[in-house]
């Protein structure tokens, strides 16, 4: 028997000095590691994401991508074409 695994956010933050493993799970999301500061904001977005989807009538599982995008959008988080446009500018500074 399969179990179907419902999508969630997945935050990773990649600046923990400290030593401490910080783990936190939600209805919607898990955020992994981080400094103390990393960890409360990639909380709080993903939090903050599922309640703009939840206004919409929507979940991080029936969102579509584009919906998806503009409520990580919404709350400061960088668009997905903005991301790759701005990797792509930073690769060729290098």
């Amino acid at each position: 028997m399969s179990t179907k695994k419902k999508p969630q956010i997945v935050a990773v933050g990649l600046d923990n000095n400290d030593g401490h493993k910080r783990i936190t799970k939600g209805p919607d999301f898990i955020a992994l590691s981080g400094s103390k500061e990393t960890h409360e904001l990639m909380t709080e977005k993903a939090i903050k994401i599922g309640e703009k989807l939840k206004k919409r009538g929507k979940t991080v599982e029936t969102a579509s991508f584009e919906e998806f995008d503009d409520a990580a959008h919404s709350v400061g988080l960088v668009r997905g074409d903005e991301a790759r446009e701005a990797a792509m500018r930073r690769q060729k500074s290098n």
